[in-house]
């Protein structure tokens, strides 16, 4: 059975492979999530591209946008076929590219579409299905709408909902403030589990340190962190624990540093991966830390634009550099 107790969630434009990959180095049993990929994308885009990982990423979970019932069901068998762990159905996302493909968290006003999708992916596949939703959407918010949607929805065979904590204003907020402004209300999510004991409740929204996740853990099954973890990508070298209870030991960031360079330059032996895509991730391995500052901008400024200046990386890195001695550009 997946644990679900510590995730990573899906992200547009953070949470690629290469991301993903770096994250593992850190944490090896937090559950990670791609970016979403569209229903189109998978069934006609270059799905070879959009969907590849490395093995190392297990347990992985494929996040999908789309409210086709049948077109939805091909997907996640060609998401089998690549052996993800898990399928997630986004309702959650109020971007306004996503509610023109009728997905995201426009579905919430649609449960029985929703229940449809899920209802048909799970008939076509083994691996478990799951839906990542809001507390509620515009006007409809009330606390007995959203237990009729994971009603509905649970009853089609979704076992598993990750629910972000705050409701969604589907015009006038950009997904940004969507994430800032509508409040945090954790009491309905708590009350979500308290109502539906029997299924899996995992709550995202507004969590930013281990310490808060495992308060968390005290009222519900999971805890999903967002960007947190990608901008201060060094906290979740305690996850493993802090959270599970494993006495693995905790990496160092030199050690992290040094096998991600490695990754590095095997895909750059490949030729198929940008340097400066492959380097955001590690912009906030640093932080907080003496030349944090200096670390963000000698990667943005020198190695994203050199690849040889990698093996100096390295170099230093074995060296354990303190990092506010580089060179200021």
């Amino acid at each position: 059975m997946l644990n679900r107790l510590f995730s990573i969630a899906p992200m547009m434009d953070y949470t690629d492979r290469h991301c993903r990959y770096f994250l593992r180095l850190i944490t090896n049993r937090a559950l990670l999530y791609t970016e979403m990929v569209t229903m189109g994308a998978i069934l006609y885009g270059p799905s070879e591209k959009l969907l590849q990982y490395n093995t190392a990423e297990h347990p992985i979970a494929l996040q999908i946008g789309g409210s086709h019932p049948n077109l939805l069901s091909d997907c996640a068998k060609i998401a089998e076929a690549y052996q993800y762990d898990e399928i997630n159905l986004n309702v959650g996302c109020p971007s306004d590219r996503v509610q023109s493909g009728r997905f995201g968290a426009c579905l919430m006003a649609e449960p029985a579409l929703v229940g449809e999708c899920v209802n048909a992916m799970q008939r076509a596949v083994h691996i478990p299905i799951t839906v990542k939703t809001r507390i509620g959407i515009d006007q409809q918010d009330s606390y007995e709408e959203l237990c009729s949607f994971i009603k509905i929805v649970s009853q089609a065979g979704c076992q598993t909902f990750i629910i972000h904590a705050r409701k969604a204003w589907l015009k006038g907020l950009s997904p940004k403030e969507n994430r800032e402004i509508p409040p945090l209300r954790y009491d309905i999510v708590y009350q979500l589990k308290h109502d539906f004991p029997h299924l899996e409740i995992i709550i995202n929204g507004g969590i930013l340190t281990l310490e808060q996740a495992k308060e968390q853990l005290q009222q519900v099954d999971g805890v999903m962190l967002g960007r947190a973890a990608y901008h201060n990508p060094y906290m979740l070298a305690e996850v493993d624990q802090t959270i599970y209870t494993t006495e693995k030991a905790i990496p160092t960031r030199e050690a992290v540093l040094l096998e991600y360079l490695d990754y590095i330059e095997h895909q750059l032996d490949k030729n198929n991966s940008s340097l400066n895509q492959m380097i955001r991730p590690l912009l906030g391995l640093y932080l907080g830390q003496p030349g944090g500052k200096k670390w963000r901008r000698y990667l943005s400024e020198t190695v994203a634009r050199n690849p040889e200046s990698i093996t100096q990386l390295k170099q230093m890195a074995k060296q354990a550099t303190c990092w506010d001695t580089l060179p200021s550009n």
